[in-house]
């Protein structure tokens, strides 16, 4: 991610679990070590600024579906104290009753007080959290997600939907398809990404997309249950509007 400066912060996406989607901006994710990522680039420490720009982006929310995801680069946790006030605001005066935050695995230990939070204004929220694949040893050696267990029922103790990044060498048709199924046993949904060309070292590998797309896509991308982010900019935010 070069430009962070021009990014496009607000969509709709009307498929499947139709809703508004922001890309916010926060003090920046505390793990920063994922391998493949480098969305981590969009930060600034300055809390004021941060509500400027997310306030700008919130105007944008209709509350057409009564449902929103933020996303922000890390954790809902480093958003600034005015933007969290802000989304609760929004969310009452919209008739929004379903939220959707993301949350790195070492920033857990927020998700019950904020469910509390937001249960008590009439709003549920549900948590994605980006696991990108449930073989510990390939995760914490490849990927370096910082996720320090290998039971989905545990990881599912804390989050509601997860995230699988698929297009890695070392990855195969049965890893993939086994990461697929283990997360429609214990999440409500699963957003598949595949890995896309960024500035990290990271590549993607076009045998293991070939292989995805050949034999799993066509399987899973009817499933209402199951996102598939072609490009990551298929929700329509992150991409750059010059």
């Amino acid at each position: 991610m070069s430009d962070t400066n021009h990014l496009i912060r607000y969509s709709v996406i009307t498929e499947k679990n139709p809703r508004e989607i922001v890309l916010l901006r926060g003090n920046g994710c505390k793990w920063r070590r994922c391998s493949f990522c480098d969305y981590h680039l969009d930060f600034n420490l300055n809390p004021k600024l941060n509500y400027q720009l997310n306030a700008k982006v919130l105007a944008k929310v209709t509350g057409q579906f009564k449902r929103l995801e933020v996303i922000n680069s890390g954790s809902f946790s480093d958003l600034d104290q005015d933007t969290m006030n802000l989304i609760k605001k929004l969310c009452i005066g919209k008739g929004i009753t379903t939220l959707y935050f993301e949350c790195h695995w070492m920033d857990r230990l927020h998700i019950a007080a904020a469910r509390e939070a937001f249960g008590a204004l009439g709003i549920r929220l549900e948590i994605k959290g980006g696991v990108e694949t449930f073989d510990r040893k390939y995760r914490e050696s490849v990927l370096c997600k910082g996720i320090d267990t290998d039971d989905p029922k545990e990881i599912a103790e804390y989050y509601d939907q997860i995230c699988l990044l698929f297009g890695i060498t070392g990855q195969t048709q049965d890893s993939m398809e086994r990461d697929l199924e283990i997360g429609l046993t214990y999440f409500k949904r699963v957003c598949v990404n595949l890995m896309s060309k960024n500035s990290t070292a990271i590549t993607p590998d076009k045998e293991v997309l070939s292989s995805f797309m050949s034999t799993l896509y066509p399987r899973y991308k009817g499933n209402p249950r199951v996102d598939i982010l072609v490009s990551n900019t298929d929700f329509g935010v992150g991409g750059t509007d010059e």
